[in-house]
């Protein structure tokens, strides 16, 4: 029996990998490469597993934990520092990191689960930071040319939680990324009302850095958008569904009802997920399925309990999208990536689950 998926994913879903490997040192990944490319094992990458939902069934082929630390700091003049990080560094820990340097561009992103590396693959944003805005260079494995490439923003193709990474699944695995961040003692702009009433100021303000990254964690934790520790809500995988897009049209009934409407950082038109859920009869703590409920404290988050399995979550899901769809016309994307369930070219036999690689 392989390594359970369940293990590795924060919704503790998902049956046996055919083989599961774990990168912890930077300096083997020639060689790591090397053994997977030699049998035809281009993985599907998993980082924190808190946006991963898993098949029942497992993974017919390799599974790549990518858990390399490290930062470091390169000084460019006139204020400017680049910080480069491996992959496995956990993004809170990160910003925890930058903030303490008195460094400022991605002050916002904190209490966000997940690692560094899988951050620029649905270009995760929040409080109007988004972590392409600071990217400087990205160091990727392409695994369809064999070879590892630096990636510049521009080649990416990123835009509203998405990315070339995104689009492209399984060609490629984030080995470092760099951002170019400002010495600042100020955080940027606050630009949304919900941290600008915890830090007690006015939109625009650019508060202490220490005191932004602080309220967005107090935030964070008051709207039920952290991991807990404890209780109901523990099995989750965040926030479900994207804001889908919409038309004016559709805009105008939104506002009609009583809903709220958004611009993104591209300009596109935006509804809430969470309050199109609610207006198709769900709230905070509503059962979807079988061991699926919607979290105590928010309806756009869902999570497992007591005899949830990975095809009772992906039936909640179908289930909220064709009821969204049916009530408003708008098609709900889910945000949680499920690895793909036939392993193709990347097949792995019985005899090949086990391999040597340097420690």
């Amino acid at each position: 029996m392989g390594e359970l998926l369940a293990d590795h994913t924060t919704l503790r879903l998902g049956g046996p990998a055919d083989r599961f490997l774990t990168h912890t040192d930077p300096a083997a990944w020639p060689e790591f490469a090397h053994v997977l490319h030699r049998e035809g094992a281009a993985p599907f990458v998993l980082g924190g597993g808190s946006n991963t939902l898993a098949a029942d069934t497992g993974h017919p082929g390799t599974v790549l934990r990518m858990a390399t630390r490290g930062t470091t700091t390169r000084s460019l003049g006139d204020g400017l520092v680049d910080v480069v990080v491996h992959a496995g560094e956990p993004l809170a820990s990160l910003v925890a990191f930058t903030v303490a340097e008195g460094l400022s561009g991605i002050e916002y992103l904190g209490g966000i689960p997940g690692t560094t590396g899988a951050a620029p693959v649905q270009n995760t944003g929040a409080y109007g930071q988004q972590i392409s805005d600071t990217l400087a260079l990205i160091t990727a494995h392409d695994w369809h040319h064999g070879h590892t490439v630096e990636l510049r923003p521009i080649e990416c193709n990123f835009g509203y939680r998405t990315s070339l990474f995104k689009t492209q699944p399984g060609r490629w695995t984030i080995l470092t990324i760099t951002l170019r961040l400002t010495r600042s003692t100020s955080a940027a702009p606050v630009t949304y009302r919900h941290l600008a009433t915890t830090l007690d100021v006015a939109l625009g303000t650019q508060p202490p850095l220490t005191d932004a990254a602080h309220a967005v964690l107090t935030d964070r934790a008051h709207r039920g958008l952290t991991l807990p520790t404890a209780g109901l809500d523990t099995r989750q995988a965040g926030s479900v569904f994207l804001n889908p897009p919409i038309n004016h049209v559709q805009a105008a009934t939104i506002r009609a009802a009583g809903g709220l409407t958004h611009r993104d950082q591209t300009g596109q038109l935006r509804a809430s997920a969470g309050w199109l859920l609610e207006q198709t009869g769900h709230y905070p703590g509503s059962r979807i399925g079988p061991g699926v409920y919607c979290s105590t404290r928010r309806t756009l988050t869902l999570t497992a309990r007591g005899g949830a399995t990975s095809k009772s979550f992906s039936d909640a899901l179908h289930l909220l999208t064709t009821e969204v769809e049916a009530a408003y016309g708008i098609k709900l994307h889910p945000e949680p990536v499920s690895p793909p369930t036939s392993a193709g070219s990347t097949h792995v036999t019985p005899a090949e689950r086990s391999i040597t690689l340097p420690s």
